[in-house]
């Protein structure tokens, strides 16, 4: 037992200290703003209410009554109690600016048998209305983004399970009335591993889990028929959780997410003036044109999905500290009252240089036979959130519950 114990704590305060080291901030003059640049952002935005209030939490959760693991592990439906389940999620964006622009998700699972699952997924982002001129005429422009994805899990032991997964992608960010501006469309794959086992902590039984998602595995990205990519956001998730039952109807859990995007850190403007003009100001940005060309002669234009994946690692500007505050990390508590009524809580850290999204973040969960209800606020403590103080809506069904009301 106390062989558990100690692997639990290790286990646990890797991930956080890991993560925690982020928040030692670089101060020298050296330390610029150089966030990892990517098309389809909307990929990385949080779908669900659950996680998001949670601080974006969900690569080990507790998958037991959880239908919206499809984004943040999808290896987790083969532990999950229910035979079939569906979610619509709904998340505004931007609204103290615009009432137009938002994100609708839609995911579902269905149980093949005790040992696997097959999932999918739609997310649509839209961006509101664009009002273009068009010759002497007024044309209204709709841009989105889209992305539909299918995943297959399965059990791989009692406690470990593994999933494979394929998504596409469509981007159309038309903003203006132009032949030369076209629609994005990209592939890529997901896979991911989930462990879940009871451990004893005192006189306790309680539930670990720990998971990995190495998610948009693929293509690259175009807008203007393929002189330029895009990376899309692929990302590795490391995600820790532990749940404590405190008595029959009341537990609690704690759990912890690290994440790194593997993609390759853009080489800077900054960087380019000090190499080929270091006697000029940095800020003068009439050299653009030298820097689009000193940009292809990098390579980083040219460079494959999976070489900047391995680039992705070694290749920040700062070496070893400014790649580690490309990690970005949550963590978040749940508070479970008969699997009914759900307090959660949690707090989100990106580095100030590489992004500067820091929020805490709050909610509540509702559930019944049939369907459930969760809610999330953020709250950001960084200069701009385009999610700050807003309210975000999951509801949730669960279709054993619903066979059991039809059959009555």
């Amino acid at each position: 037992m106390k062989r558990n114990i100690v692997t639990t704590v290790v286990l646990m305060a890797g991930l956080l200290l890991s993560a925690g080291t982020l928040k030692a901030e670089n101060n020298s003059a050296k330390a610029i703003f150089n966030p990892v640049y990517t098309g389809v952002t909307s990929l990385s935005i949080a779908p669900d209410s659950r996680a998001g209030a949670m601080g974006d939490v969900g690569c080990a959760t507790d998958p037991y009554m959880d239908n919206n693991s499809q984004y943040w592990n999808p290896s987790k439906y083969p532990f999950t109690n229910s035979q079939a389940g569906l979610s619509l999620c709904y998340t505004p964006w931007l609204r103290k600016l615009v009432s137009d622009i938002d994100l609708a998700n839609l995911t579902g699972f269905y149980k093949l048998d005790d040992y696997s699952a097959l999932s999918a997924s739609l997310t649509y982002f839209s961006l509101g209305e664009v009002i273009a001129i068009s010759g002497t005429s007024q044309v209204i422009i709709r841009p989105y983004e889209m992305a539909i994805d299918f995943d297959y899990s399965r059990k791989l032991s009692e406690t470990f399970s593994a999933a494979v997964g394929m998504r596409f992608i469509y981007s159309d960010l038309q903003y203006t009335y132009d032949d030369d501006v076209f629609p994005g469309k990209a592939f890529s794959a997901d896979i991911s591993m989930f462990y879940q086992n009871y451990i004893g902590v005192g006189r306790r039984d309680c539930l670990l889990g720990l998971g990995l998602n190495a998610s948009n595995i693929g293509s690259k990205i175009s807008y203007d028929g393929g002189q330029t990519n895009e990376f899309i956001p692929t990302n590795l998730r490391l995600g820790a959780s532990l749940t404590i039952p405190i008595d029959e109807y009341n537990s609690f859990s704690i759990s912890a997410d690290a994440n790194k995007l593997m993609v390759p850190t853009k080489p800077t403007y900054r960087q380019f003036m000090e190499e080929q003009y270091p006697n000029e100001d940095p800020k003068d940005l009439s050299f653009t044109s030298d820097y689009i060309n000193w940009l292809s002669a990098t390579g980083y234009n040219e460079m494959s999905p999976i070489a900047g994946i391995f680039k992705s690692f070694s290749d920040a500007p700062g070496g070893l500290e400014e790649e580690l505050r490309e990690i970005y990390w949550g963590v978040g508590a749940e508070y479970n009252y008969n699997d009914q009524f759900f307090l959660r809580g949690g707090y989100h850290y990106e580095n100030e240089y590489k992004g500067n999204r820091k929020y805490f973040t709050v909610g509540a969960g509702f559930r019944m036979n049939v369907f459930s209800l969760d809610a999330a606020y953020l709250l950001s403590t960084a200069q701009s959130n385009p999610l700050d103080q807003t309210l975000r809506f999951t509801l949730s069904f669960d279709m054993d519950g619903l066979k059991q009301i039809l059959g009555r």
